[in-house]
């Protein structure tokens, strides 16, 4: 079972500097943090130490991370984007 402060601390850190960081990775991990993997929830937390500017250019894939597991991750956040609020 995770952690509740766990969650916490990681909906802090969604919390970033721009509100179109914010419209994605707040709900993101508000609905799906919880179910990631050891590994997922782990390299999560070492994606909300990188850069917003980063974060943003990942998010509108205007470029790729070269860490493949931020790539993955990525992928996983975008999936979410995208998936209509009823079918999250």
């Amino acid at each position: 079972m995770i952690d509740h402060e766990e969650v916490r601390r990681m909906q802090w850190a969604a919390r970033r500097g721009m509100l179109e960081l914010d419209l994605v990775l707040e709900p993101f991990v508000n609905t799906r943090y919880s179910d990631l993997s050891d590994l997922d929830r782990a390299t999560f937390q070492r994606l909300m130490l990188c850069e917003d500017q980063e974060l943003f250019s990942w998010l509108l894939q205007r470029e790729e991370p070269e860490d493949k597991e931020f790539a993955a991750i990525i992928e996983q956040i975008l999936k979410f984007a995208r998936t209509a609020p009823a079918d999250r």
